[in-house]
């Protein structure tokens, strides 16, 4: 009966050849009034590609402000992501119900730890929040947000099988960063405003902190933060070049004909510190014909945050066989 419906409601909408996104909604649109009269609300629709194969359309819940609703339709095939609508509607509905109350958990213990999520990484669920460490009190605040991050995961997994907390992460924006954020419209869903692709770019448009966390036993260990600065592309790349023509020239030394390679290591903060950062550059002793140097040998670096090496390079020693796979040691 339900595939019925759909048909006739997709005859009635469509004619022949491809639809346009309005045609979409409007299909969309009468799903909505059909099967969940009052409660779905289309706010957003995009062509999908390829252009045949119909729109992403996104609803606000009328009883929850906070959830969002995704589903693909096709009005000129009266399908859902290429199914009969009402299962792929009450899935879509039954999971951004699920997304809102776990979103709920985690904006209220962070609010209640004393920090406002102002933003949310979708592919990671990773929220940022905002906050300025300095030497003297970072490792006392990654602690402190380490304390938030293990309620939040308990109580996100409060009562669920399959809930093994494996670790997690917190983005660190600066107040100055934060205040000038776009902060979307009231009027869409909490999970919409949190996740909007302008409000993200604006946010790592800038350099922030990634805090990772490790669990023990299932259970996030809040003093196991690593934090590491996270920067825009050109200031990535200033920093990598300045690190990597500072350790080229203490190599020579020893190496005259040393080679740099251009692997690019994630840079961590050493503990206690917002101005040292510790990564390894890997390098090739000589050349090797015209093939590209991937670096066989490995340094551990501490730099400041212009890429300056501070004290002595660690030598680590033979990190790869050949054009092998790489194996560095943990930091």
């Amino acid at each position: 009966m339900a595939g019925v419906l759909a048909g006739a409601l997709a005859l009635a909408l469509t004619g022949c050849g491809v639809v346009s996104t309005k045609e979409d909604r409007r299909f969309a649109e009468k799903l909505a009034g059909t099967y969940y009269p009052g409660v779905l609300k289309v706010i957003e629709a995009h062509k999908l590609i390829p252009h045949a194969g119909g729109s992403e359309i996104t609803f606000a819940m009328t009883d929850d402000p906070d959830a969002v609703v995704r589903m693909r339709v096709d009005a000129d095939a009266g399908t859902c992501n290429t199914h009969e609508c009402r299962g792929v509607m009450d899935d879509a509905v039954e999971r951004g119900r699920s997304e809102a109350a776990a979103l709920r958990v985690l904006v209220d213990t962070f609010r209640r730890c004393g920090h406002e999520v102002i933003a949310i990484e979708p592919s990671t669920g990773a929220p940022w929040i905002v906050a300025s460490p300095t030497n003297a009190s970072v490792t006392a605040l990654l602690k402190d947000i380490g304390s938030c991050v293990r309620q939040w995961k308990e109580q996100a997994g409060s009562g669920k099988e399959g809930t093994e907390v494996k670790g997690a992460s917190v983005n660190l924006a600066s107040p100055s960063v934060a205040e000038g954020r776009p902060t979307g419209k009231k009027s869409q869903p909490t999970a919409m405003r949190l996740g909007a692709t302008s409000l993200l770019a604006a946010l790592s448009s800038h350099n922030y902190y990634s805090v990772g966390y490790a669990a023990t036993d299932g259970r996030i260990d809040p003093g196991s933060g690593s934090a590491r600065i996270v920067r825009p592309f050109e200031a990535r790349e200033k920093f990598t070049e300045a690190v990597h023509s500072a350790v080229r020239s203490r190599l020579r030394a020893a190496h005259p004909r040393v080679q740099v390679s251009d692997y690019d290591w994630v840079w961590r903060l050493e503990p206690g510190t917002v101005d040292r950062v510790t990564g390894y550059v890997l390098y090739c002793e000589e050349p090797d014909g015209d093939k590209s140097c991937l670096g066989d040998q490995a340094v551990l670096v501490t730099a400041d945050l212009h890429g300056e090496p501070l004290g002595e390079l660690r030598h680590v020693g033979r990190v790869r066989e050949g054009r092998g796979p790489l194996q560095l040691p943990p930091m």
